[in-house]
């Protein structure tokens, strides 16, 4: 048999076999990911898809962005998730890999105890909405979280989200870490594990983290919106006199000082100081004498273009980078020019400038690999895994078990 496309073998997680069973974004970029790192990755899906398999962007002809691009390198298995066989096949699955991740609740046949009775050192990871039990999405946890009454433009009262889906980013990392370190404790010790991770819980462990809640539990002032500032230190935007927006921080009084003599603004600065009776040297003076400083800073943007600014910040040690939209992001040398992105040539959609995984591993890139379609590999896996017979795959295909793609579509998913 021809052996499946994959990873190099020298990849860290080469050699693990993963069945995923997952909807979304926290759990397909936690397979993703343990797949770029060189783990064989099946995701399991109802056939057809599920809830996530037409979630846009989509492209003209219907097809999602979304999934292709949280799914690429892994196989698909599509079965009929009602049917007591197909639940049986997929267990068979779990029990032969060792290691599920899931997001899935409510399923005994997913339960930890279940397949573990069969496979004692099974890894089972499992992300919930909350510790409870009960739904959640990144969404709704993070209204709870503070985050958006306290983001925004400086005298808005009504909450701001954010597009960046965060806590399903966090926990689908978080999901990632814990497979790679249950693996690394049954390897040395034979030991299973039951992971659960409540997406409510990253979102407060990162709160707390970050030390926000200690401020609030010390007595602390509730977070004033403060639009593009940076809170603590010296941050800003500006904009350039054709129209360019910059954001600008100065965490150490180098960044500050090189800041004033790039704007022209030092003695102007020296001369506040001197009137305040304050220390600009320190960045919780700056903060707080942040609009005026601002004002003198933005002066000197609004007088130089987008290139000229760029040129005379990228000469000194000011942290900076130019406001992009995703359209002059994808056209970005940033992008073109960065060898972590590479021609991947998904099918259904066509060619395209994709990410393989964001580090290098003993000096080497991993380009990405293709995602499939749903149900791509049915009859590879099951044939593989299971040994399941060509008769007995027409025989579950006929009776709506799973779903066998015709072999052109198969060859070209790879």
């Amino acid at each position: 048999m021809t052996p499946t496309p994959g990873p190099d073998a020298g990849l860290l997680l080469a050699g693990t076999r993963i069945v995923e069973v997952s909807s979304f974004v926290a759990v397909p970029l936690a397979g993703m990911t343990l797949g770029q790192l060189g783990a064989d990755v099946t995701r399991v899906d109802p056939i057809g898809g599920a809830a996530d398999y037409h979630r846009w962007p989509l492209t003209d002809d219907g097809e999602s962005l979304y999934w292709a691009s949280l799914n690429k390198g892994k196989r698909s298995l599509a079965a009929n998730f009602r049917d007591p066989e197909a639940q049986a096949l997929i267990a068979d699955l779990i029990v032969d890999a060792g290691i599920l991740v899931t997001n899935a609740a409510g399923r005994d046949w997913l339960d930890h105890d279940t397949l573990a009775a069969r496979r004692p050192d099974l890894v089972h990871v499992q992300l919930l909405g909350r510790a409870d039990g009960g739904a959640a999405v990144d969404y709704t946890v993070n209204a709870a979280m503070g985050f958006p009454l306290a983001t925004g433009p400086v005298g808005v009262s009504a909450p701001v989200n954010h597009l960046l889906p965060a806590w399903d980013v966090a926990a689908g990392l978080y999901m990632a870490l814990a497979v790679a370190a249950a693996v690394r404790r049954r390897d040395a010790t034979g030991l299973g594990a039951r992971i659960v991770l409540p997406l409510e819980d990253v979102a407060l462990a990162t709160v707390g983290n970050l030390g926000y809640l200690a401020e609030a539990q010390f007595g602390g002032p509730d977070r004033e919106r403060l639009g593009t500032a940076v809170y603590g230190t010296f941050g800003t935007d500006v904009v350039t006199s054709d129209g360019a927006r910059f954001m600008l921080v100065a965490l150490t009084p180098r960044h500050f000082a090189d800041l004033t003599a790039l704007t022209g603004t030092t003695d102007a600065v020296k001369s506040l100081e001197t009137a305040l009776g304050v220390d600009f040297r320190d960045e919780g003076t700056r903060f707080r004498h942040r609009d005026t400083l601002s004002g003198l800073i933005r002066s000197w943007f609004l007088e130089h273009t987008a290139v000229e600014a760029a040129e005379a910040l990228a000469a000194s040690s000011v942290l900076h980078e130019r406001y992009r939209t995703f359209r002059e992001l994808a056209a970005d040398p940033m992008v073109t020019d960065n060898p972590m992105f590479s021609v991947l040539d998904q099918p259904r959609i066509g060619p395209h400038l994709a990410p393989g995984l964001p580090m290098a591993i003993d000096g080497r890139r991993e380009a990405p690999r293709p995602a499939p379609a749903n149900g791509d590999d049915t009859a590879a896996v099951l044939a593989e895994r299971l040994g399941l017979s060509a008769d007995r795959l027409t025989d579950l295909t006929a009776r709506g078990i799973v779903k066998v793609s015709a072999p052109t579509a198969q060859k070209d998913a790879r």
